[in-house]
């Protein structure tokens, strides 16, 4: 398969939507660089699921000063190698901040977030992976990480929410949002390929919906 007509592609989506599986299906195919979220590591991640309103502000402080870092080097990528694709997006940081912050630390936080990205480059394609909540809850089992174990359902519903509506303010960006229909790209390869011909579908920039 050529080559996507983007070289910065972004994948996101809900805990457990695929994000981090497709981005690495993607950069095998084209043989893109990753730039993968690095949160096994995060001393904070468990320490908020045990108490969000006490670690929060630390846990969204830690991640934005790791996205940054990483994205950074977007703009720095090896010539060789001209495709790069994210399992996440710069908004990301914006979106959970908004959920899991109060008013005034959020605040502070969206002034800090668009002093440090500002410069930073942008996707040119942003795809979200929508999927049943149902379906969300059981690939968080699955998954098997204690810590993660203790997300309601009424936080992942609220994250939703908030990324559907980042998403739809997004300006210049190409935004793919695709319904997942609960179908599972691992085990299904004519969604996985249907994806693939949206993924590669030239495309203006604004807000597109897909269905699987």
């Amino acid at each position: 398969m050529m080559n996507p007509p983007y070289s910065y592609i972004a994948v996101e989506g809900l805990i457990g939507a695929g994000k981090t599986t497709l981005a690495k299906r993607l950069a095998e195919l084209w043989g893109a660089t990753t730039v993968l979220e690095e949160f096994a590591d995060n001393p904070f991640l468990p320490r908020f699921y045990e108490d969000p309103a006490r670690h929060a502000f630390s846990l969204e402080l830690s991640f934005l000063a790791q996205r940054y870092h990483q994205l950074k080097r977007v703009g720095e990528r090896n010539l060789f190698q001209p495709v790069t694709v994210a399992d996440y997006s710069l908004g990301k940081s914006l979106v959970f901040a908004s959920v899991t912050l109060p008013p005034d630390e959020h605040a502070l936080f969206r002034d800090l977030y668009s002093i440090m990205y500002s410069g930073l480059p942008k996707p040119e394609l942003l795809v979200y992976l929508h999927l049943p909540m149902d379906m969300v809850r059981g690939r968080i089992r699955s998954r098997g990480r204690s810590y993660e174990q203790s997300i309601t359902i009424d936080y992942l519903e609220q994250l939703q929410e908030r990324y559907l509506d980042h998403l739809r303010k997004l300006e210049g960006v190409r935004v793919l949002v695709v319904d997942l229909n609960g179908r599972d790209l691992i085990h299904d390869p004519a969604a996985y390929a249907l994806l693939l011909e949206h993924i590669t579908a030239g495309r203006q920039p604004g807000h597109h919906v897909v269905h699987l």
